[in-house]
């Protein structure tokens, strides 16, 4: 495996497990499936896994002030969530993975109403998030 493709890996599995551990194994695919169709629009969200899960502001868990950031850099194979998410963002690498988001590029928890999802209707709604893909 080359560098590139480990990156890729790395920084996706650690984008899963920063936005959906809690969400389970549907939750960490839903958000895969959203960085995996960010990387297919080849628009300005990036053209590769690793710089999608880290274009700034897009993915909380990689922002400087969300505590999840340094817990990220700091996980080690004895978190089952995350060996899950590394399986799941290997899978990924090699298209075998069906989306379960209807082609979405975004989403946010329930809890919050972003400015951007006003008048927007779901594609999907996977435990506490809700994905679109009508996003401009």
């Amino acid at each position: 495996m080359d560098m590139e493709t480990f990156d890729d890996i790395s920084v996706m599995a650690g984008t899963l497990w920063g936005e959906a551990r809690s969400e389970g194994e549907q939750g960490m695919i839903a958000v895969g499936n959203v960085i995996m169709n960010r990387v297919a629009a080849k628009s300005w969200y990036g053209d590769h896994i690793k710089g999608v899960c880290l274009k700034e502001w897009q993915f909380s868990c990689w922002n400087d002030n969300d505590p999840n950031k340094q817990k990220i850099l700091e996980l080690d194979y004895t978190d089952d969530a995350f060996c899950k998410a590394l399986t799941l963002s290997y899978y990924f690498t090699k298209n075998k993975i069906d989306d379960n988001t209807n082609g979405a590029t975004h989403y946010h928890t329930k809890a919050i109403s972003p400015k951007w999802a006003e008048g927007k209707t779901p594609c999907a709604e996977i435990g506490e998030h809700l994905f679109y893909n009508d996003i401009e």
